[in-house]
Order: C-alpha cells, then sequence, then structure tokens
C-alpha cells in the first residue's frame, strides 16, 4: 500500500469532527410585513419547520421576547407594534439559543418534551439534557427595570445565538453579546434595547 493510500485510508478512519450549531442549522430569513400598527412574520412556519419546532411555540417565544400580545392563525404571525427584521432575528436567536441548542454539545440535534410537567430539552447527538424554564409574559412585564442603554453590566454567557453571538439573560432582557462565548464572565456594553431584547458589545 503506497503512502497516499494509507492516508486516506486513515483519515476515512477518524470520527467526524462535531458541527457548529450555526452550520447545521439552515433558517430562512425572517420575512417582516408591516400592517399598520402591527406587524407579521409571515413565513413562521418555514423557520419552525427548520427548527424542528411547532410556529406556535416559536410564535409565542417571539411574542415574550418583543414584550407584547399578538396573534397566530395557523400561518403567519402578527405583533401589536412596529418591528424590523433585526428584531425578528434577534428573537429567533434567543429562541435558539433557549429552545434548540444543547447546552453541553452545542448541536442543534434535539428535541423539546415535557416531563412531569416541566418542558425538557433532549439532546439526541450527545445525550445531555436540561430543563427550560423560560419566563413568562407576566412576569417580564412586572419586573423592575434590570438594563439600561449606555450603561455596562457584569453577564455571564449561557447560550449561543444563531449567527454565534453570545447570549446572556438579565431579568426579563435576553442580552447578545459578539465575541462572548459560552460560560465566559463578561462586561457587556448595552448598545440598544429593544422590548425584552438588548444588544451589546464587550465593555
Amino acid at each position: 500500500m503506497d503512502y497516499e493510500a494509507a492516508l486516506q485510508r486513515a483519515y476515512d478512519d477518524l470520527p467526524e469532527r462535531p458541527q457548529e450549531a450555526g452550520d447545521r442549522l439552515q433558517i430562512p430569513d425572517p420575512v417582516g410585513e408591516s400592517d399598520g400598527a402591527f406587524t407579521r412574520l409571515t413565513n413562521i412556519d418555514s423557520i419552525a419547520q427548520a427548527l424542528s419546532r411547532e410556529p406556535e411555540h416559536l410564535h409565542r417565544s417571539i411574542q415574550r421576547e418583543f414584550g407584547t400580545n399578538g396573534q397566530f392563525d395557523g400561518n403567519r404571525a402578527r405583533y401589536n407594534g412596529s418591528f424590523t427584521v433585526s428584531d425578528f432575528e434577534a428573537a429567533i436567536d434567543a429562541y435558539v439559543a433557549e429552545f434548540v441548542t444543547c447546552s453541553e454539545c452545542g448541536l442543534p440535534d434535539t428535541n423539546l418534551v415535557r416531563e412531569d410537567g416541566i418542558d425538557m430539552l433532549r439532546c439526541t447527538a450527545c445525550g445531555a439534557f436540561r430543563p427550560v424554564n423560560k419566563r413568562s409574559s407576566s412576569s417580564s412585564t412586572t419586573q423592575a427595570k434590570t438594563l439600561e442603554e449606555g450603561k455596562t453590566y457584569e453577564v455571564k454567557i449561557t447560550g449561543t445565538g444563531r449567527k454565534g453571538d453570545g447570549v446572556a439573560e438579565k431579568g426579563k432582557y435576553t442580552i447578545f453579546v459578539p465575541g462572548a462565548q459560552e460560560g465566559q464572565v463578561v462586561n457587556a456594553y448595552i448598545e440598544s434595547i429593544s422590548g425584552n431584547l438588548a444588544f451589546a458589545r464587550l465593555g
């Protein structure tokens, strides 16, 4: 056996390198449509299908992130207020970090199941599981304001967004911190806040 053939055989015997969640997920870009005092997400069904989740579950999560009311008719979702495509992208990132990505291996190969009245995220890739305890919209609206634009906060990165941004939680807010990695404790400078979503940079 010559050298190249032996080398190729060795490569073939190597285990596949785990892919990052962002490489595995092919999520359609959200399509927003303004409708007076409302904003529609017209392709929520295809986004949910890409995430292997129920569209209504995704809708309820986006509604909580925006801190607003909305309606879901089976194909399209409508939210009270004016929201941009970037707002929808951030809300979907928050959903992926909380309800799709395994916190152990970082892969999206998970199932969302309900066990003993608790939503559990179970990973089919590594076997890890964790409870999902997303805050309710009612508790979000009654909490005191915990973030302000232009201020810096120490936060722990507990997840990874769809585009690789670090994700942290503080009070009712989901904070996106580009360049931060899961498990790090960082200083996050809050640049802007939209509903329950905050966008920061490393401070």
